[in-house]
């Protein structure tokens, strides 16, 4: 049996750090999960959730940086967001309701959008984006009414459990580059174990 030698650790030792750094990279660049911590998205997420966030939705950035090289789609109304709350840096995930240009307003937990009722018709808890929807939980009420007109390059973040979410009425509006991905779906809940709930 060859004995190892110190050349032949030291090659497996740097192959499987040139290993662990393209992992790495990959997170930073391209796809990443995200524990959710809290109910303030819920019912669409619970706490415990795992979610696969897409990194380059929204543009490709040189990995470990901020520093986007290759522009993506801009964020829509409707799609469920990972950025840095602009009041203390916390890591949060939380629905993009309004975008530059909008005048939004949400009375009772209720969203109107350039003054047109986000609701869906026979469904109050039911908001329509498109081809997104958000089911709404106002169980603690609506939280606190909100009215602006969204500056370009600015987005409004709010969760779907209205009353009892920190979001964009109270910690103001984020930068759309800020966002890090859109959240793509849940794909590990607790008492369910491995599924895929599409966001």
């Amino acid at each position: 049996m060859k004995k190892p030698t110190l050349r032949g650790f030291l090659r497996e030792a740097t192959a499987l750090s040139f290993m662990l750094i393209g992992i790495l990279a990959a997170r930073s660049t391209l796809a990443d999960h995200y524990y959710v911590p809290s109910g303030s998205m819920e019912p669409t997420l619970q706490p415990g959730d795992r979610v696969l966030v897409d990194k380059r939705a929204h543009g490709l950035r040189l990995p470990f940086t901020t520093v986007t090289i290759v522009d993506g789609s801009p964020v829509q109304r409707g799609e469920v967001v990972i950025f840095d709350s602009p009041r203390d840096g916390a890591r949060l995930i939380k629905r993009i309701v309004a975008v530059g240009g909008d005048e939004v307003f949400i009375h009772g937990g209720h969203l109107f959008i350039n003054g047109e009722s986000m609701a869906r018709v026979g469904d109050s808890l039911l908001e329509s984006f498109g081809t997104r929807t958000a089911r709404l939980n106002l169980g603690d009420g609506g939280g606190p009414d909100y009215w602006r007109v969204i500056p370009p390059g600015k987005l409004l973040a709010v969760g779907d459990h209205r009353g009892d979410s920190f979001d964009g009425r109270m910690f103001g509006l984020i930068d759309e580059d800020d966002v890090y991905g859109r959240a793509l779906a849940v794909y590990y809940r607790s008492g369910d174990g491995f599924t895929w709930r599409g966001l």
